[in-house]
């Protein structure tokens, strides 16, 4: 399926596109990659740190369109690295989770999870759109979460980032219309997929709170509650926000916004008529 698309969809010219990926370490985008990686692009895999790049360095080894480097999304020297490279596709995933009571989070904590998921990624994509906007097209696709709209406690931090990615996104969308380009712009919301990152993510705060916390007392029903959404609503099968990414990067006239898992999503939708 996504081969035939491919024939119309990837390529200008004789040239193949070009495609970044950010915080491509594992999970999701692991398995869009996996996707697309006998397509007919040339793929640039980014990770944090060195550790995961010799991980990546070793699993595409013998892919002769897959060029892997180190790319610390805070990092102004490593940000520097995209100013020469031309890029078709900007898939922007780099991400931090942080957790806490609103009341009582480490602001140190909030600033990294903002510097992270939120500066870095304007950064990153004034970057790239300084050649897209020359060439007068390109896409952009901008990994946020139903998490920046379906708020849950003690995940204020990460879901004020997440809301923030929407709002970025809605607005660049809005201004690259107005250049009268071809340069597509795409919000994604993952819902809760087995990753290992919500997990992490949700045990963070526990390491501050049983030490000093408003909620030290309530500490076994949050953890116990928590455990239960996970287990409830956690999915393990991370196909269908895959095929939806995957279907994004290929098609020629992506939607502005693809959401996913569908039970999530209705009952996003379900929450906010309701509050």
């Amino acid at each position: 399926m996504y081969k035939k698309k491919l024939k119309t969809n990837n390529i200008i010219g004789d040239k193949m596109e070009t495609i970044l990926f950010t915080g491509a370490r594992s999970g999701i985008i692991n398995k869009v990659i996996d996707n697309i990686i006998n397509l007919n692009y040339h793929i640039y895999v980014t990770v944090h740190t060195n550790n995961q790049l010799l991980a990546v360095q070793k699993k595409y080894k013998n892919r002769k369109n897959v060029k892997c480097f180190k790319l610390d999304v805070t990092s102004k020297k490593d940000r520097k690295k995209l100013e020469n490279l031309k890029i078709d596709i900007l898939v922007s995933n780099a991400a931090y989770g942080e957790s806490g009571s609103i009341s009582e989070i480490d602001m140190n904590k909030v600033r990294k999870n903002f510097e992270t998921n939120v500066f870095s990624n304007f950064e990153i994509v004034q970057t790239v759109l300084k050649k897209m906007i020359k060439r007068k097209k390109g896409k952009i696709i901008i990994i946020s979460s139903l998490g920046g709209i379906l708020p849950m406690p003690f995940l204020g931090s990460y879901s004020a980032t997440k809301a923030s990615l929407i709002k970025m996104t809605e607005a660049l969308n809005l201004e690259l219309k107005l250049l009268n380009n071809n340069i597509k712009t795409s919000l994604i919301l993952p819902g809760l997929y087995k990753t290992g990152f919500n997990k992490l993510m949700f045990d963070k705060k526990y390491d501050d709170m049983e030490i000093d916390s408003y909620f030290k007392k309530r500490i076994k029903l949050i953890r116990k509650t928590e455990n239960i959404v996970l287990k409830l609503f956690e999915k393990n099968n991370l196909n269908s926000i895959v095929k939806k990414i995957t279907k994004c990067i290929i098609s020629k006239k992506p939607k502005f916004i693809y959401k996913s898992p569908l039970s999530q999503v209705v009952f996003t939708k379900i929450y906010n008529l309701l509050i």
